[in-house]
């Protein structure tokens, strides 16, 4: 890089920096505006001004904050009082974000829950944060129903957007109530410091364990991406997550209200409305996360996917492999990737839309921006310590896990979870000095010599083979660029009387996928210990709510042919090619009698 190019980097980040530097600044834990004030301000200020499209309908910021003060009302109505916690369970439609609204307004704290619970885990994240209310979509109404035996004491439940047997109709109730402010009387005492929503995580390994989530976690996640976007009232940002996770519910939403700018939302992401919708809204910004942007991109070509008006999008888990193809095809002028946990205190911006790259701390920042990345042993999940008993920083480029300090200052806390044995495991102590603690944050990076950071896995991704780390990501990257893949899910499966765990991938192919030469096609891509041994054919990747690959089953079912109808591979090495696995070759593989 030039001098000239590199004081123009530098002039980029800075001039990003400071502006959301400024925007934060009054972000303080004993402060008390919450979003509440910014949408009620706007309300007051542009009432008329789209603030939600949804289908062919357009709520204004007025028409929003009345909305929201009935829902208020409605919560005082019922006895709320502050600091009571009432359960969200609905897909993504305008009432859902002035439920929340008027909750706040009442004082009160929300629970987010995943609208893919089921049953157990269901009633499990309801009562974990304390909810003696539960406001259902009429769409998920049955599936608060068939929670009901698992609950220990059930809460009222509310149907909105239609009359379900057995519940109250809270459309009804809402119809009586006063469209007038509440004032701030019910949420006096509320500061940034208390928490606004109880936020989940995935519980694919476990029950869900609810994240706490402050209202100034809240401005300051908003706040952020207003400094790295600078959005306008005439922008439009079309939403197409789950509202129950942050990057959808919190900096999508945020990103709108806070500039009195309109959030386009979309109740389900649908791969073949995407283009069309974001030409019928004329959408200026969009949100990803996730497999969003393969699935764009291996989608056959549309007539709106280059007519648009889009300047900017953001989200996180745009891979480096597809990151110009998708860039170049859709006519994206910026990407801004991020990265940041729901529950943690490490975020990074991609200010200048490095390829590939989540974000950046430079050298002189560090102080300001404290996280940092340590060597990490693969085999014991944990962190390497020195013979001083403290962690030891990775150099350039080297891997190991991502963490951020634990401080007072905004941003930089840890609110953890409703349980303190999961918010302790989170928290790695005497990390560069004695009774230092920071924040843990599950992920593999490597940082270069400029401060960019770069995602390279999840921890418990990432396995060993013939002595070796393999980086999932690394493989999915390489399996990308062979023609026919359309997707690959990469995971590691035990293979008895082996050290370690094989390589396996579950792939979604096209009519062009030629498996007699995908051996070749990975040679000089891969090294011999990163191929994967065994290749399952799936017609479709299983994924999460939030667009996240779902892998514990797929190592739980290995490689079992009886047992597993999808068309199974294995790479022969003394052939050099992959081969059908079927019983027989099977039981030679786990009785040792072939060398993998």
């Amino acid at each position: 890089m030039t001098l000239a190019a590199a004081i123009r980097r530098e002039a980029v980040y800075l001039s990003h920096i400071v502006r959301t530097l400024l925007l934060l600044a009054p972000i303080k834990p004993a402060s008390t505006r919450t979003i509440v004030d910014v949408v009620e301000k706007q309300a007051r200020a542009t009432p008329d001004a789209p603030a939600i499209y949804y289908l062919d309908e357009v709520m204004s910021y007025g028409a929003l904050d009345a909305r929201a003060n009935a829902y208020g009302h409605w919560a005082l109505g019922e006895g709320l009082t502050r600091g009571d916690c009432v359960a969200l369970f609905m897909e993504n439609r305008p009432d859902f974000l002035c439920c929340w609204l008027g909750l706040f307004k009442a004082g009160l704290s929300v629970a987010l829950i995943n609208t893919n619970q089921r049953g157990q885990a269901l009633a499990h994240s309801i009562e974990i944060a304390g909810a003696r209310h539960l406001i259902a979509g009429a769409e998920l109404a049955a599936f608060a129903d068939e929670a009901k035996p698992f609950f220990t004491a059930a809460p009222t439940v509310w149907s909105q957007g239609g009359v379900h047997s057995g519940m109250r109709d809270m459309d009804a109730s809402l119809a009586g109530m006063s469209m007038a402010s509440l004032g701030k009387a019910p949420r006096q005492g509320i500061t940034a410091k208390d928490r606004a929503f109880f936020i989940y995580t995935s519980g694919t390994t476990g029950l869900p364990k609810a994240a706490n989530f402050s209202h100034m976690r809240m401005m300051f996640m908003m706040s952020g991406f207003v400094g790295a976007l600078t959005p306008k009232p005439g922008d439009r940002v079309y939403n197409p997550l789950p509202l129950y996770h942050a990057t959808g519910g919190v900096c999508a939403v945020g990103i709108a209200f806070l500039s009195g700018a309109a959030v386009i939302l979309k109740r389900k992401f649908s791969l073949g409305e995407f283009w069309n919708d974001i030409h019928k809204y004329d959408a200026t910004l969009f949100a990803y996360i996730g497999e969003l942007c393969r699935w764009l991109l291996n989608a056959p070509p549309g007539p709106h996917e280059r007519d648009h008006h889009l300047r900017a999008i953001t989200g996180n888990g745009l891979r480096p492999e597809i990151w110009k193809k998708f860039q170049d095809r859709f006519a994206i002028p910026r990407i801004v990737e991020f990265y940041g946990a729901t529950e943690g205190n490490v975020s990074m911006l991609n200010y200048d839309g490095t390829m590939g790259s989540v974000g950046r701390v430079p050298d002189y920042l560090e102080w300001l921006l404290p996280t940092r990345v340590v060597r990490f042993d693969v085999e014991r999940e944990m962190p390497v310590r020195g013979p001083d008993g403290l962690c030891i920083e990775c150099g350039p480029d080297e891997a190991g896990e991502a963490v951020g300090r634990i401080s007072t200052r905004a941003g930089r806390n840890f609110e953890g979870y409703t349980k303190a044995a999961d918010t302790e495991k989170k928290i790695l102590r005497d990390v560069f000095a004695k009774g230092d603690a920071w924040f843990r944050t599950g992920d593999l990076m490597r940082r270069d010599e400029h401060g960019y950071f770069y995602f390279v896995d999840r921890i418990g991704d990432t396995f060993r083979w013939k002595g070796e780390n393999v980086a999932t990501s690394e493989v999915a990257e390489a399996l990308a660029s062979v023609p026919g893949i359309r997707e690959a899910n990469i995971y590691g499966v035990k293979v008895p009387g082996a050290d370690g765990r094989a390589g396996m991938a579950a792939l979604v192919v096209d009519g062009s996928f030629d498996i007699a030469g995908l051996a070749q096609k990975l040679d000089g891509h891969l090294s011999a210990f990163a191929r994967p041994v065994f290749l399952r054919l799936q017609p479709e990747i299983e994924v999460t709510g939030t667009f996240k690959q779902r892998k514990v089953d797929l190592v739980r079912e290995g490689f079992d042919p009886s047992t597993i109808a999808d068309p199974l591979y294995w790479f022969d090495p003394l052939a050099h090619r992959y081969e059908t696995l079927d019983a027989a070759r099977y039981a030679e593989i786990v009785e040792d009698r072939v060398k993998l």
